[in-house]
């Protein structure tokens, strides 16, 4: 049995109790659903105060303290695969790779093979293990979505990582091929994402209160009368961000089928291109960036 503790803080009041739990795990990695913790709540493992009987739908307040119990959840061992893996740079610290689109960065339940933390550990000797079950992974990129990653190889790196990405500091651009033409030059997409209210395994733009701040910055690189090539700066890391925030403006990336109908390309048109950061031990500012895949430089609807 694992034991949680959770105090609730000023901005959070006011939220229901199973949808803030579910994004306080969430955010944190933990493999605890929405559905989980309502079952937690209704058993009587979810206390408040220490005093059992909160209700899911419990308004919770300022100052609140909650105490989950959850039994550990067996989890399969992740084993070494030999998959094509790109290195582009590597130090004692860190590596840098170009992911190849199709793959599944992560294990997940169900899943534990055929995913880039699988390769990794065929391909490094020492990875960070903060999250064992993610051995070098400080930050993702969708299945579809190819370029450029950087692993951590230790703890001290992967903290280090970690913050920056929480800072917004990371420095990062993408290209993607999206239906339509785009009007304007450049231009900021500031919209909230949560998640889909039909679709549990979708996101969309929200504004409820279990919404989070998104910002995208975009540049049009090439158009024509239906389809332009965008560069594309996230200012923060939501699940799914680019291509909800280019759904949303009515220009879905190209491949894409959970939130595009322009499906008769063999893959994803959205690649990660560059990625700018500081050393975690020189402390230098340091850059790296990835071929164009061949799909975009054979697309040629583009003037």
């Amino acid at each position: 049995m694992r034991e949680y503790l959770v105090r609730v803080a000023p901005p959070d009041e006011g939220k229901r109790l199973d949808s803030f739990l579910t994004q306080y795990f969430i955010a944190r990695d933990i493999g605890l659903s929405r559905t989980a913790l309502q079952k937690l709540i209704l058993s009587g493992k979810v206390k408040l105060n220490k005093t059992a009987g909160v209700k899911a739908h419990y308004k919770i307040k300022a100052g609140d303290q909650f105490t989950i119990y959850a039994e550990d959840k067996k989890e399969d061992e992740l084993l070494a695969e030999e998959i094509p893996l790109e290195v582009i740079y590597e130090d004692e610290d860190l590596a840098v790779i170009n992911k190849q689109s199709g793959i599944v960065v992560h294990p997940a339940p169900g899943n534990y093979t055929h995913t880039l933390a699988n390769a990794l550990l065929h391909r490094f000797k020492s990875l960070s293990d903060i999250n064992p079950q993610r051995p070098g992974i400080v930050h993702r990129l969708d299945k579809e979505t190819s370029g450029v990653m950087v692993i951590a190889k230790n703890n001290s790196a992967h903290l280090k990582l970690i913050r920056q990405f929480a800072k917004h500091s990371i420095k990062r651009k993408y290209i993607a091929i999206v239906k339509g033409s785009v009007v304007f030059e450049e231009g900021v997409i500031e919209l909230p994402i949560s998640r889909h209210p039909y679709k549990r395994k979708s996101m969309a733009v929200g504004f409820g209160l279990a919404s989070r701040y998104a910002k995208t910055f975009y540049r049009t690189l090439k158009r024509s009368q239906e389809f332009s090539l965008l560069e594309l700066e996230p200012f923060t890391g939501r699940t799914h961000q680019l291509r909800v925030h280019l759904a949303h403006l009515g220009h879905p990336v190209l491949g894409d089928t959970k939130y595009g109908k322009h499906n008769e390309f063999t893959r994803l048109m959205l690649h990660a291109k560059y990625l700018g950061f500081i050393h975690p031990s020189s402390g230098k500012f340091v850059e790296f960036s990835s071929d164009t895949p061949d799909e975009f430089k054979k697309f040629k609807y583009l003037t």
